[in-house]
């Protein structure tokens, strides 16, 4: 079967590393089958009497030639590699999932948070309850350096010095 790159990152939604992994793969299997395309096109046949006449010694030559009739390519057993990229493919679309909801939380988030802000008064024109209800750590900070008889914040007047003429 034949796999459509093009589609696969975008069909998954496959993004960050999950996708530079994929890119990588893709990659790597493009120059194993070009490199197994050039292979192909050589030669396979060896001619050992053409050696044979370069050389002297031809022992070398028939010892060679018989390792060369003798050889058996090795078969491997791919099953295990197989299993291995499908559990990598496995856990690679739950990392997705995973990525995808936190994604869209963060987004509901930041949507929520730029609403507030395109939909709130101007500093100017809210009252001293608005600001005390949304961030009642003011009241509370205020009221204790009320009860301490500080009636400035420290370092207020360092900060907004007071400039009226007597």
């Amino acid at each position: 079967m034949k796999l459509d790159w093009s589609k696969v990152g975008t069909q998954l939604g496959l993004r960050g590393s999950t996708a530079t992994a994929l890119a990588n793969f893709k990659k790597r299997n493009d120059d194993a089958r070009r490199r197994v395309q050039v292979l192909s096109e050589e030669p396979t046949t060896v001619d050992f009497g053409h050696y044979r006449s370069l050389l002297k010694n031809t022992a070398v030559i028939d010892e060679i030639e018989q390792y060369f009739k003798t050889f058996q390519p090795k078969t491997y057993d791919v099953n295990k590699q197989i299993k291995a990229i499908e559990s990598f493919e496995q856990v690679a679309l739950k990392n997705a999932e995973e990525t995808k909801a936190k994604v869209e939380v963060e987004l509901r988030s930041l949507e929520k948070a730029l609403n507030d802000i395109e939909g709130a008064r101007p500093w100017e024109e809210m009252t001293v309850d608005e600001i005390t209800a949304a961030a009642p750590e003011i009241d509370e900070y205020t009221a204790r350096l009320v009860k301490k008889g500080r009636w400035m914040p420290p370092g207020y007047l360092e900060r907004f010095p007071n400039l009226s003429v007597l």
